[in-house]
């Protein structure tokens, strides 16, 4: 899968990184060369496919189980799939009326009345309003609305994120965590031209590297599993999976990933999909949790809406 990639440029003008298999970026910026996979892994089945790390680097993917072998939302909530021991850093269930502003920030670091990740050239601008919590879930979102962002462009829609990252850009990070265990269960949009996310960037907004826990690319029946590094020339290489065996937008499935220091392990429902054994990120990251609109393509005329829900957010670390 191609992405465009930018590194750190700065505060004023250009403001890049990477951000969810793409450029986040406050200003506008040329694409930095494409790193192309070098190869494909035998894909896990059914609906499985492994990209091979495109710079060297182990990755495999694992055969898939029957139904009868993944596990509930509920009973994944209480315990990582990966064995431990493991102690609880983070846990979020969203029971209360608003969402917790002692755990979660509505924006990138650069908020200004709100945000966006203009190096996708996405279709959102992210506000507040957009975020919400009913139900005991965090609602996420879309709608199709002119907003004209603090940046003066207008975007047609404005959505919703959330970040263990700054109230805006000298503020103190929530939270920012090297290696554990990162799940969340995820109910996804099913309208077209949505890109909902869970991901892991660092807190030095310096990037790659990149860990995407799950995203939502073009589809609502595989979900894409990624780590990004930078490779010696500063040129963005990443090696990926994409699993697919169920309608992700029918119900919540829990994504997650196990950072160690020598291995990322990706799982869905409680079984292990991936695992890449080089190019480990080893710094502090923050966690974002995001539905963006139109990338890569803008939805059709017929979407006014979309809904991303989260019955939950856990950390673990050992």
């Amino acid at each position: 899968m191609t992405r465009f990639k930018l590194h750190w440029i700065g505060i004023v003008g250009l403001l890049a990184t990477t951000a969810a298999c793409g450029t986040l970026s406050r200003g506008s910026a040329a694409p930095s060369p494409v790193a192309t996979p070098s190869g494909v892994l035998a894909p896990s089945s059914p609906g499985g496919t492994a990209t091979a790390p495109s710079s060297g680097g182990a990755a495999s993917a694992t055969p898939a189980p029957t139904a009868a072998t993944t596990a509930s939302p509920a009973a994944l909530r209480l315990t990582p799939s990966a064995p431990g021991p493991w102690k609880q850093a983070l846990a979020d269930d969203f029971n209360g009326p608003t969402l917790d502003g002692d755990r979660w920030t509505t924006c990138y670091d650069w908020n200004s009345g709100g945000c966006t990740n203009a190096g996708n050239h996405e279709a959102q601008w992210y506000t507040s309003d957009q975020v919400s919590q009913s139900g005991g879930a965090l609602l996420l979102s879309a709608k199709r609305r002119w907003t004209q962002g603090s940046n003066g462009h207008d975007y047609p829609w404005t959505s919703g994120m959330v970040s263990t990252g700054r109230d805006s850009w000298n503020a103190p990070v929530r939270a920012a965590f090297t290696y554990g265990y990162f799940a969340a269960a995820i109910r996804i949009p099913a309208g077209q031209g949505m890109f909902p996310s869970f991901w892991l960037m660092p807190s030095s907004r310096t990037a790659p590297p990149e860990i995407d826990v799950m995203e939502g690319i073009q589809s609502t029946t595989a979900m894409e599993m990624n780590v990004h590094w930078a490779d010696a020339a500063g040129v963005d290489r990443h090696a990926a999976h994409r699993y697919g065996s169920v309608d992700y937008s029918a119900g919540y499935h829990v994504f997650a990933v196990d950072w160690e220091p020598d291995s990322l392990t990706w799982y869905i429902d409680g079984v292990a999909r991936y695992r890449v054994t080089a190019h480990i990120p080893q710094v502090p990251m923050e966690v974002l949790l995001n539905l963006a609109v139109g990338y890569p393509e803008a939805p059709p005329a017929s979407v006014d809406s979309a809904r991303m829900s989260v019955d939950w957010v856990r950390v673990w670390q050992h």
